[in-house]
């Protein structure tokens, strides 16, 4: 095999990739929560993925992609490091529209799967749904209770970052800092539930109590009736599917800090060896030099680009230009000029294959 050099984000260095199983790779790559349409931004992820797995198919080497489809358990807060904060993206999205949960999820999966197909991303062997693994999630978190890395709540059941730290384990070692930096960096002016044990320590399983009395989606497990915290499926699903440790993970850049560094804990927690020997993340898309979101009002959407005349493929293209770990500010004059140098490519390269064929009924014509 070729050599292939990946700048792994475990190690914070460039290193020379070796698949676990020789002509074998297997790559996870953190999916889409279906509550809504995904964004440009998410899908400046999901083309650099693309273009990953494409390499290493081209090289020789045989891909099994696994991505995952989040439609329980990912909070608002979640994001922010406060896995106790905020609404399920799902359950909200389903009492917005006024349809169940899983009538939500499987119409953004089908938008997003088609959305995948305009952009020429190659879809995943497998893309398991977070709803059809409770049992696993469940079953993962009682290894980590045999560890002794977990504790309760009224409210839930917590990763207990501290015991895990006690255990000899680097809690934030994706991120290259140590524990007192992050707990400096951890949000105060929000509400949290004050019976955690430390800011940083994440939910596992959310009681249907309180707040969240009314959650729509909700599940018998050995603590009580709730639902999974949102980093807890990545976990279970990419052991299941990939088995522990596996090649490469990969994500958004915002993933780096609290997502994956969760997924790290308990995975290593629960098994005792690394979840992923490479971890790569692709950096932020801003659009007109703002950040991309739905309070900015510009997380636009591949149906934008339709509505707007612009072949989805000119997005492609245009995210192509900037390298995926560097940051990307997308404006539409920029996707015009892309849209134009992508046609003016095809016309050169249907001009070649004209030319080709030219050449050859003339030396046909020459042999007669």
């Amino acid at each position: 095999m070729p050599e292939i050099f990946l700048y792994n984000t475990l190690t914070h260095r460039k290193e020379l990739f070796k698949p676990i199983k020789e002509g074998e790779v297997g790559l996870y790559t953190c999916g889409p929560t279906v509550y809504f349409f995904a964004q440009l931004g998410n899908f400046r992820t999901f083309i650099f993925e693309d273009i990953l797995r494409r390499v290493l198919e081209y090289n020789g080497y045989q891909v099994k992609q696994v991505m995952n489809i989040t439609d329980v358990g990912h909070l608002t807060g979640d994001n922010l490091g406060n896995a106790d904060l905020g609404e399920d993206r799902m359950d909200q999205g389903a009492k917005q529209e006024g349809k169940s949960p899983k009538a939500i999820a499987d119409f953004y999966t089908q938008a997003f799967l088609k959305d995948l197909d305009y952009l020429n991303i190659q879809r995943p062997q497998i893309m398991p749904k977070a709803t059809d693994h409770i049992f696993d999630q469940i079953e993962l978190i009682k290894k980590l209770q045999e560890q002794g890395l977990i504790y309760q709540t009224s409210q839930g059941v917590y990763f207990d970052t501290a015991a895990y730290q006690a255990q000899g384990y680097n809690y934030t070692v994706l991120m290259g800092q140590d524990l007192e930096e992050k707990k400096v960096g951890a949000r105060k002016e929000v509400e949290v539930d004050h019976e955690k044990k430390n800011p940083y320590d994440f939910a596992l399983w959310l009681f249907t109590v309180g707040r969240f009395a009314n959650h729509l989606m909700r599940w018998e497990s050995p603590w009580g009736t709730g639902f999974p915290g949102w980093h807890l499926e990545c976990s279970a699903m990419s052991k299941k599917y990939l088995s522990q440790p596996f090649d490469i993970h990969t994500g958004g850049i915002d993933h780096v800090s609290i997502h994956h560094t969760n997924e790290i804990a308990q995975s290593t927690g629960a098994y005792g060896v690394p979840l992923a020997n490479f971890w790569l993340h692709g950096e932020f898309m801003n659009v007109s030099g703002k950040r991309m979101g739905k309070s900015e009002g510009n997380a636009f959407t591949v149906a934008d680009l339709i509505k707007r005349g612009f072949n989805p493929l000119a997005f492609r293209y245009l995210v192509l230009n900037t390298h995926y770990k560097s940051q990307m500010n997308f404006t539409w004059e920029s996707l015009q000029a892309a849209q134009t140098a992508l046609q003016r490519l095809r016309e050169q390269v249907g001009g070649w294959r004209q030319s080709q064929s030219l050449t050859l009924v003339s030396n046909l014509s020459d042999v007669r």
